[in-house]
C-alpha cells in the first residue's frame, strides 16, 4: 500500500515470505524461533502482519483480472496470447493441473489474517501502549480481508476449507476437507457483522482511507455476499449504509471527471481499492496485462460494440477512457494503461505500474441496489438507479419493460459497460446463471461459448449445461497432498 510500509514492515514481510513462499497450500512451515520469540510483542508487530496481509492480496491483482474477466465476454486474447494457462481457462479447457487452480496465495492472505486474529489479542497483554481500539480496528482489517479471500474462492471454487487459525505449528490441522461454500460465507457474514463496529474511518491518508478496511468497504462486501446469496432485502440494507443521503463519504463523480476513478485513483467514489506506487515499487500487474505491447488481453468483439465510438453513444466511459482504439478495428484495454482520456497517452515513468486495482466503488453499489430492487420487482426504484447511472455517463435513459428478465439483462449490460475490465465481468455472470435453480442457464452458455474457437462451441455448450463446470478444479497437488480433499465431480474424468 502506497507509503504505509515502514522498514519493520518490510523486514517481517520478508521474513514470513522467506518462510511459505516456496511452500504449498497448508503446507506452511511454522515461523521459525526468531519470528515466535522476536515477534508479537508490540503493536507494530500487529501491523507489520496486517500489512503482510494487504501487500500479499495486492499482488494478486492479475489474478483478480483473470479470474474476473477471462471466462466472461469483454476480453479476447491476443493472437500471440493464444497458449498457457489463461488461455485455456478462456476456452473453458480447464483441468487439474492448470495453474489458475492453485488457491494457495489466497490461502496466503488468509494465514496472515488468521496469525493477526490469533496473536493481537496476546500483544495487547504484552504492549501496555496498544489501546483495545488499536486492537479492534486491527482485526476487523484482518476478518474483512479473509472474508474477501473467502469470498473469491467460494466464487472459483464453490467448495473449500475453511480455515480460522494460522498454520504456525505442527498441532495445525493441515489436510481440512472442503466446507460448503455457502456455510463459508455464512460464517463470513457472522465475521463481517461483528466486527463492523470496530472499523475504522479515521485513517491519516487518503491512500489508507481507501487502501484499508473501513464501515463502508465491509458494508461493500456484505452487499455483494447478500446478492450472490440471493438476499435481496440484505443486499439492499448493506447498499444503503453506503449510498446517499445516508452517507456522504462518496459521490458519483461527474462524467468529465470520470477518467479520475483510474488516475491518479483513489477518487471520492472509491470505497476499497489495492493500493501500487511506482516509486515505492510497489508495482500493479495490469499494466503489464493490458498496454499497447502487452500482447495479452484484448477488447473482445462484445465490449467493442459497447464502447467504441462507432455507435456514438459511450462518449464519457467507453472509447478513450475504458478502451483505446490503435488502429482500425484493433482495441486496447485504456483502463490501467492509460494517463488521461484521450487513447494515447500512456503511463510512463514512476506512473507506469502505479494504478490501483478497485475493489469496490459507488458505481458498483448503486447497480448492486439496483439488481435487488428489480429482483424484487421494484421495478421502478431500480429503474430510477439504472438511469442515474447512465445519466452520471450522459447517455440517454432506458425505458425497460417491467419484467425480472428485462432488467437483469439491462443491468447485466449496465455493469458490464461501467465496470468494464474491474473483474466484475464472470462473477456477474455466474450470478445470473446460478439464479432461480439455473432458470438462465442457456444465457449463460451462449455467452461462455462466445470467444470460444468455433470447432468447439458445441462440444463446450453441452458440457457447460452441467454447472459445476462453472467452477475450477481442486489442483491436482492439493489433492496429492491432502486425501480429505474431494475434487468437483465435473473433473473426474
Amino acid at each position: 500500500m502506497k507509503k504505509i510500509f515502514n522498514i519493520r514492515v518490510i523486514l517481517l514481510f520478508l521474513a514470513l515470505t522467506m518462510q511459505i513462499s516456496c511452500s504449498k497450500y497448508l503446507e506452511l512451515i511454522p515461523p521459525n524461533g526468531l519470528i515466535r520469540e522476536e515477534f508479537w510483542k508490540t503493536k507494530e508487530d500487529v501491523d507489520a502482519v496486517l500489512m503482510g496481509a494487504y501487500q500479499s492480496f495486492a499482488s494478486m491483482d492479475g489474478l483478480l483480472f483473470t479470474y474476473g474477466e477471462a471466462r466472461g465476454d469483454m476480453v479476447k486474447a491476443d493472437p500471440s496470447f493464444q497458449w498457457g494457462n489463461e488461455y485455456k481457462l478462456m476456452q473453458s479447457n480447464i483441468f487439474p493441473d492448470n495453474g489458475l487452480c492453485s488457491w494457495e496465495r489466497f490461502y496466503k492472505v488468509i494465514n496472515y489474517c488468521n496469525e493477526v486474529i490469533q496473536n493481537a489479542p496476546e500483544v495487547k497483554n504484552i504492549d501496555d501502549t496498544f489501546t483495545d481500539f488499536q486492537l479492534k480496528g486491527y482485526m476487523a482489517e484482518a476478518y474483512y480481508l479473509r472474508s474477501l479471500s473467502y469470498f473469491y474462492l467460494v466464487r472459483i471454487f464453490k467448495d473449500v476449507p475453511l480455515i480460522l487459525t494460522p498454520s504456525e505449528n505442527d498441532g495445525a490441522n493441515f489436510y481440512p476437507p472442503q466446507t460448503k461454500g455457502e456455510d463459508v460465507l455464512a460464517a463470513m457474514m457472522k465475521d463481517l457483522d461483528a466486527c463492523r463496529p470496530f472499523a475504522t474511518d479515521g485513517y491519516k491518508t487518503l491512500q489508507e482511507i481507501k487502501g484499508r478496511a473501513t464501515k463502508a468497504s465491509i458494508d461493500a462486501l456484505q452487499a455483494d455476499i447478500s446478492l450472490w446469496n440471493f438476499d435481496y432485502e440484505g443486499c439492499i440494507r448493506y447498499a444503503d449504509k453506503i449510498l446517499p443521503p445516508l452517507n456522504k463519504l462518496f459521490a458519483l463523480l461527474p462524467s468529465d471527471r470520470l477518467f479520475e476513478i483510474y488516475y491518479p485513483g483513489n477518487s471520492l467514489e472509491g470505497i476499497f481499492e489495492f493500493q501500487f506506487d511506482n516509486k515505492y515499487n510497489q508495482l500493479n500487474s495490469t499494466y503489464g496485462m493490458t498496454s499497447r505491447y502487452a500482447y495479452q488481453y484484448l477488447p473482445s468483439q462484445r465490449a467493442v460494440e459497447l464502447l467504441s465510438f462507432k455507435l456514438g453513444v459511450e462518449k464519457k466511459r467507453g472509447e478513450n477512457v475504458s478502451i483505446a482504439m490503435v488502429s482500425v478495428d484493433n482495441y486496447v484495454i485504456w483502463k490501467y494503461a492509460g494517463m488521461v482520456p484521450d487513447g494515447k497517452t500512456e503511463r510512463s515513468g514512476i506512473f507506469t505500474n502505479s494504478c490501483n486495482w478497485i475493489v469496490y466503488r459507488l458505481a458498483d453499489i448503486y447497480l448492486m441496489k439496483a439488481e435487488a430492487l428489480s429482483q424484487l420487482s421494484r421495478f421502478d426504484e431500480a429503474g430510477i438507479i439504472l438511469n442515474q447511472i447512465r445519466d452520471r455517463a450522459e447517455v440517454a435513459p432506458l425505458s425497460v419493460g417491467k419484467s425480472v428478465t428485462a432488467y437483469e439483462d439491462a443491468i447485466l449490460d449496465e455493469r458490464a459497460i461501467e465496470l468494464s475490465f474491474e473483474g466484475k465481468r464472470w462473477f456477474d455472470l455466474l450470478r445470473m446463471g446460478r439464479r432461480n435453480n439455473y432458470s438462465r442457464k442457456t444465457k449463460l452458455v451462449e455467452i461462455l461459448i462466445t470467444n470460444v474457437i468455433s470447432t468447439q462451441k458445441r462440444i463446450l455448450s453441452a458440457k457447460l449445461t452441467n454447472p459445476l463446470g462453472w467452477y475450477l478444479p481442486v489442483a491436482k497437488d492439493e489433492l496429492e497432498r491432502n486425501l480429505n480433499l474431494v475434487q468437483n465431480p465435473y473433473y473426474n474424468y
